[in-house]
């Protein structure tokens, strides 16, 4: 029988597949999409001290091999020469190039290899740490927080001094890593509710990490890479005590969400940051009366997520905007210093992803406010490490998104993921999440899945590199060898 006598018999088959092909081409035509990306104003901060990193590794082996007895003359004199400095600090008001604060930042890098050996320092070097942020942002609030000399100071002293506290921790079983540290006690009049360990007030601003591929871009993709991805506002009831936890989800924008609601979305840790009292004598409740401005917002009217990150609208909302938006309200600016992203490589990544403005408050910056303060840190010790590994592999592959690389994905995945879409606007029409995003196009949710595919393949081989390191060198890998791990896995992907 020919192939038309064929057609001729089943002709509604013929009729359905020439339709489905149909349908299957015309999905995958392209749209014009607008990813123009605004020029670079700004420069990405760099440490450019290799050298000094690999110094500090081989001063951590040497003081391995000689043990605390020979080292710990060298131990205590840094750490009360370093409180001393910063108590000189206290009581001055220093501009951001002071020299107090190049000492200051040498210490904290010449402490943090011998504490892992002397671990009977380990609390002094953790009150140190807590000191130092406290006495270093006090200064902030002297600053022009929109300069290049404070921005670059701060981030030097509060980020160098928290990788140096992790370095230690790794090195460490976890039953010797601290899991809180508390910062100030900022006094607050809102009400209030203790949640794991720490009397958290109505207001207070919850600053985490999550544990997908995208909350390390997220945390990483910043002028200032950081370690914090998203923001929560805190809302507690007066009369009952409840907790309500105000956040934005890419998901599903913005949620109310049950204090063990929140706690159960993987987190790898966890900051609260309090507006000083200072600031709102004369209406103490000012935090409370944000967030509870913010709960009945999101419990009043849908909020969408806000891709393009636009903050100077807020009928849609990404993570950090329930919280400023809420304060703008009473008055209060958060960020003080706006969040730069100035890679081109970054932003062309952003932008595939529906990122528009680059000027914005990324979470990990709204630490550096001189507006708040910090009043505890939780790391979980199970996942520290965890977090390490995919700020490495984030690191590597935003190299290549310097070197010109695009995002990509499947060409022939196009139509199935504009059907999905289609599906997705129908479940949103009735208030449910679709499998793609409200305000998230087919072609950025197709290029996430990809990037998360290989940033799960690159970190699975670091994870086995950096095995190999801990069993050669019988040490944990600090982080700037996990970049380099990191960068041998991508690349033999790439061969």
């Amino acid at each position: 029988m020919s192939i038309k006598s064929k057609i001729k018999k089943y002709p509604r088959i013929s009729i359905l597949v020439l339709s489905v092909v149909l349908l299957y081409l015309l999905l995958l035509i392209p749209l014009e999409n607008d990813l123009s990306v605004p020029e670079v104003t700004d420069t990405p901060f760099t440490w450019k001290q290799d050298s000094v990193w690999k110094s500090l590794e081989l001063k951590f082996i040497s003081a391995k091999v000689e043990g605390c007895d020979k080292i710990k003359f060298i131990v205590d004199p840094l750490i009360k020469d370093s409180e001393l400095l910063l108590k000189e600090i206290s009581a001055d008001t220093l501009e951001p190039s002071d020299e107090k604060f190049i000492t200051l930042e040498n210490n904290i890098f010449f402490i943090a290899p011998l504490i892992p050996v002397c671990t009977q320092y380990l609390r002094d070097y953790i009150n140190f740490y807590s000191n130092l942020r406290n006495v270093v942002k006090e200064q902030t609030r002297n600053w022009d927080m929109n300069s290049t000399d404070a921005k670059n100071t701060l981030y030097r002293l509060l980020y160098g001094n928290r990788i140096a506290i992790e370095e230690i921790m790794l090195q460490l079983p976890d039953n010797q890593v601290a899991t809180l540290i508390k910062g100030v006690n900022e006094s607050s009049l809102t009400p209030s509710a203790e949640i794991l360990g720490v009397k958290v007030h109505s207001g207070d601003i919850l600053v985490s990490r999550g544990g997908a591929p995208t909350s390390a871009l997220i945390a990483r993709g910043n002028d200032y890479p950081g370690n914090f991805s998203h923001i929560a506002l805190v809302h507690i009831d007066e009369k009952t005590k409840l907790i309500s936890i105000i956040e934005s989800h890419i998901e599903r924008g913005v949620t109310v969400s049950s204090l063990d609601e929140y706690l159960n979305d993987k987190k790898l840790r966890i900051m609260v940051l309090r507006l000083r009292a200072d600031l709102i004598s004369d209406n103490p409740m000012l935090p409370h009366l944000a967030a509870e401005y913010s709960l009945s917002e999101a419990k009043r009217k849908h909020i969408p997520y806000d891709f393009e990150m636009n903050i100077a609208e807020s009928e849609k909302q990404f993570c950090s905007e329930v919280a400023s938006s809420a304060y703008k309200k009473f008055g209060i600016t958060l960020w003080t210093g706006l969040s730069t992203i100035s890679s081109r490589g970054t932003r062309n990544w952003l932008s595939a992803f529906g990122v528009k403005y680059f000027e914005t408050q990324e979470p990990s910056d709204l630490e550096y406010d001189p507006q708040v303060s910090v009043v505890a840190e939780w790391r979980d010790p199970e996942t520290l490490y965890k977090d390490h590994l995919d700020n490495a592999v984030t690191d590597v592959m935003l190299e290549e998104a310097d070197s010109g690389k695009a995002l990509s994905f499947d060409w022939y995945l196009l139509p199935i993921g504009r059907m999905m879409k289609f599906y997705s606007v129908i479940l949103n029409m009735f208030g449910k999440e679709g499998p793609i995003p409200e305000g998230m196009s087919a072609e950025a949710a197709l290029k996430n899945v990809d990037y998360s595919d290989t940033h799960d393949q690159i970190k699975s081989k670091l994870i086995f590199l950096a095995e190999q390191f801990k069993i050669h060198k019988r040490y944990t890998p600090p982080y700037w060898e996990l970049v380099d791990l990191a960068r041998h896995a991508r690349d033999e992907m790439s061969d």
